[in-house]
């Protein structure tokens, strides 16, 4: 009777294991589901169209405004507007490419607390660290003011916003660095959830994604449209995949089972 009660315990222990390392690669949308009819990049109709097809998550970019308010957006200068030299108004005035208005972050969050989705929120690099504070500060304030903070995960090509992110966000919150130029060893020194390069850099370093395993850390790797470099990350059991295809992905990982 022990040694049955030992054995059935290293079951229950072994379990979980098991199942981590049978998880499947999750879908995280790039910028939402833009590619379908009625989206666009980074806008609130991606986001939904995202959740509607069982999305992981949707990853978008968040600029802070002159007058500190916080936009969704990719790029820093968007149909003649730079957003770090604009206001809110002016920012948002901008339509997107279905029409829509340029969203600010609480539009944004606001649709999300309708959808199941997780956020994969990406501040981009501003011009000074005390910027970026400053928005690591305000999103990490509209995040719990939303109450989404067990559905966010933040990713940033600066070394200061990551660090912030950090710093500020409820301890344990998902929190990606994304430039490729940092070791495992120093994002788990920093206190990142893990890695989320292109996924070139994996291609070069693919002990990285053992490594990070090793070191209780999880592995992203953007942006991934191609499916042979799909199923080349697949193999080698990385736990997200950021593309402008999730249609296809999902399609891949479908049969793969």
């Amino acid at each position: 009777m022990k040694l049955k009660n030992i054995l059935l315990a290293s079951a229950m222990l072994l379990a979980p294991c098991a199942a981590m390392q049978a998880q499947q690669t999750q879908v995280i949308a790039h910028r939402g589901f833009w590619k379908t009819t009625g989206s666009a990049q980074n806008s609130i109709a991606a986001l939904v169209k995202a959740d509607s097809i069982h999305c992981y998550g949707s990853e978008f970019d968040v600029w802070l405004t002159t007058d500190g308010h916080l936009v969704v957006n990719h790029d820093d200068t968007f149909k003649g507007v730079t957003i770090q030299d604009a206001t809110a108004a002016v920012s948002t005035a901008v339509r997107l490419d279905n029409g829509e208005q340029l969203p600010t972050l609480e539009q944004y969050l606001g649709k999300s607390r309708q959808l199941s989705t997780r956020l994969i929120l990406e501040l981009k690099p501003h011009r000074t660290p005390e910027q970026e504070t400053r928005a690591v500060e305000g999103i990490v304030r509209l995040i719990k003011d939303f109450k989404l903070e067990n559905r966010v995960e933040y990713i940033s090509f600066s070394k200061h916003a990551t660090q912030e992110f950090i710093r500020l966000a409820p301890k344990g919150t998902p929190v990606y660095y994304l430039n490729g130029d940092a070791t495992p060893q120093e994002l788990k020194e920093w206190g990142c959830a893990g890695p989320d390069y292109h996924f070139s850099v994996f291609q070069k370093h693919p002990e990285w994604i053992g490594q990070c395993h090793d070191l209780g850390m999880k592995v992203n790797a953007w942006t991934v449209n191609d499916a042979k470099d799909m199923q080349w990350l697949i193999d080698h059991k990385v736990d997200f995949i950021t593309t402008n295809e999730p249609v296809l992905l999902q399609q891949i990982l479908k049969g793969n089972k």
